[in-house]
């Protein structure tokens, strides 16, 4: 039986490739009598079609802690909201990897869509997107008290202490650094209600299918980064990763959701975004619209 490698650290997941992986992966599905396996390109984490109609995504073991959240959140959503979820199959270890087996989502990602897409195909998406969105915020059950994290106001307050480090990590300019101090103090993002959230709302994570000429929702996956916290944190990957700066589309998108936006939701929005745990605007303002004027306020503006 060939075994899964050591993954004690980031840096040595890093190195590992799908391909790499391959006879162990075998070993794997072949000891479940599962069919052929297939890498796929794409995703954080190592992901394989099985057969037709399976996916097996591994978590090394410096990811292992991920694999409950992911469960958790695949075994509560499925059938709960208006666009598919992967259901469960299996989950299990192995040489101290875990593995998660769920169904296939049929159809492409929204990502490879898009370019396809006409602006009506877009505008008919946005507020489907919007009631997913929605109906996944609105979610009550007693298993998803176990996502992180405990407690949302000390996760922003610890996120708001080490801001500004962590954009200057990033290699964002000492020009917006200075900026975020002040623009953090001057908004007031209240006690919302904790909801469920998938963190990653994106094109990349979303499925289409095309029924005649007619685009479709077709499914939303990757959930491991799964938190419970205020509802707009999730509008920060909305408006950055899938409105894209497109602000008739992203309003199309909140019609569905419930809200209309406007000046003080816009703010809170980018917030969120200086406070998100993957947040790096020197790459945002590289592939996002430029703000009207160099200030955070203009950014609020010009993206959501």
């Amino acid at each position: 039986m060939t075994s899964f490698p050591p993954a004690g650290t980031e840096a040595e997941f890093d190195a590992l490739t799908r391909q790499a992986l391959l006879p162990a992966v075998t070993s794997l599905t072949g000891s479940l009598g599962l069919g052929d396996v297939v890498p796929f390109t794409e995703g954080s984490l190592p992901v394989y079609a099985v057969g037709e109609d399976l996916v097996l995504k591994l978590f090394p073991p410096v990811h292992r802690g991920e694999l409950p959240t992911e469960r958790t959140m695949l075994e509560v959503l499925h059938g709960k909201l208006p666009i598919p979820t992967p259901a469960v199959r299996d989950v299990g270890e192995r040489d101290g990897w875990g593995y998660l087996l769920m169904e296939r989502l049929r159809g492409e990602t929204l990502k490879d869509a898009w370019p396809k897409l006409s602006t009506e195909d877009k505008h008919r998406l946005a507020p489907e997107l919007g009631e997913a969105l929605a109906a996944l915020h609105s979610l009550h059950d007693r298993r998803l008290d176990v996502l992180a994290p405990p407690d949302w106001a000390a996760f922003i307050a610890e996120q708001r202490a080490k801001a500004v480090e962590h954009h200057r990590r990033t290699g964002l300019d000492e020009s917006w650094i200075g900026q975020i101090p002040a623009f953090l103090d001057s908004v007031d993002l209240g006690s919302p209600p904790v909801v469920p959230l998938h963190t990653e709302f994106m094109r990349d994570h979303v499925m289409v299918t095309h029924d005649g000429e007619r685009p479709r929702l077709s499914g939303l996956f990757d959930f491991e980064p799964a938190m419970r916290g205020a509802a707009e944190y999730d509008f920060v990957a909305v408006g950055l990763f899938v409105s894209g700066g497109d602000k008739d589309f992203l309003r199309r998108l909140l019609a569905g959701y419930g809200t209309e936006p406007d000046e003080d939701f816009a703010r809170r929005c980018l917030a969120y975004a200086l406070l998100h745990v993957y947040s790096n605007f020197t790459w945002y303002f590289k592939v996002l619209p430029a703000p009207g004027e160099p200030t955070l306020e203009s950014v609020s503006r010009a993206w959501w």
